[in-house]
């Protein structure tokens, strides 16, 4: 059993609840930095601070794990947790490497570990052949977007349920249609992990996901143009993507004829499980293990 202490404030509650959920971690909270100082840090086999910055030079025989939610770009704070012994973790690659490539993360190691899934909430009531429902997924992308898909299913008269992000929604009713959905479209942005695509893909429904190429295309923040994507965790087995209104028609057609042959919890199974995820943050513990 490893022993960490957690700065416990303004962690992500779906990362939480998977760390929690790590059979093999036995969880210690804290609230402040200060707080370090009432700890024999000797007892623990690493500080996590999910979203705060802590002078790891105070403590030189400490473990610090930092991230993901420091902010979406480097900031000067991360000059407090430069030392061998800390790593900073983003929950996927893309990500991780939109970070590297800053000077402010010279001398930072920074990993790509994302957090599991609950395969067991989000789990296959019916199979597919028992399900008719239909969804559409949208988070903070142009409006016209949302409406040519909206327009493209009213032309087939296709009825859907529609899940904004943006406008939040009651998860047990996501649930509850995730588990009468016989497939699902996405238009989202940017995902560093992306769970709720993540827990529609452990109820093995199939999506159809028109993918971001850049951090642009979300609405509001006027990011600059990094090349980015709405499906960090992904496979053949998950659905299919496309980028270009253009190609809708086509990747639809396709995403239809193969609906029945889709496995994406089984992909979820295999690369996002709890116990998948909870080995790549043991290792995390480890200086020397990558």
């Amino acid at each position: 059993m490893k022993k960490i202490l957690l700065l416990y404030r303004d962690f992500h509650h779906k990362n939480r609840a998977a760390l929690y959920a790590y059979k093999s971690i036995q969880i210690t909270p804290f609230y402040t930095p200060e707080e370090l100082s009432h700890f024999n840090l000797g007892e623990y086999d690493a500080v996590y601070s999910p979203t705060y910055p802590i002078d790891v030079s105070k403590y030189p025989n400490t473990r610090f794990i930092f991230g993901p939610h420091f902010s979406v770009f480097p900031e000067n704070s991360l000059k407090w947790i430069k030392g061998p012994n800390s790593v900073y973790i983003q929950p996927s690659r893309w990500a991780a490497d939109v970070w590297r490539v800053s000077p402010l993360c010279k001398e930072i190691d920074i990993r790509h570990v994302p957090f599991g899934v609950d395969t067991h909430t989000f789990n296959e009531i019916n199979p597919l052949n028992e399900r008719t429902e239909v969804f559409v997924y949208y988070k903070t992308r142009a409006q016209d977007d949302l409406m040519f898909i909206k327009d493209k299913l009213h032309e087939m008269g296709i009825t859907y349920q529609l899940f904004s992000y943006d406008y939040r929604y009651n998860e047990s009713e996501y649930i509850n249609c995730l588990h009468k959905a016989k497939y699902g479209i996405w238009v989202g942005r940017h995902e560093s992990q992306g769970f709720a695509l993540e827990e529609a893909l452990s109820c093995n429904v199939p999506l159809l996901v028109w993918d971001v190429l850049s951090m642009n295309q979300e609405m509001g923040p006027n990011y600059a143009d990094i090349p980015a994507t709405t499906i960090p965790y992904w496979d053949s087995r998950c659905g299919e993507i496309f980028y270009k209104r253009e190609h809708f028609d086509y990747t639809y057609s396709l995403f239809m004829s193969k609906l029945r042959h889709y496995k994406p919890r089984e992909y979820v199974l295999s690369t996002l499980a709890i116990d998948r995820c909870e080995k790549e943050f043991l290792k995390l513990l480890n200086p020397s293990s990558h």
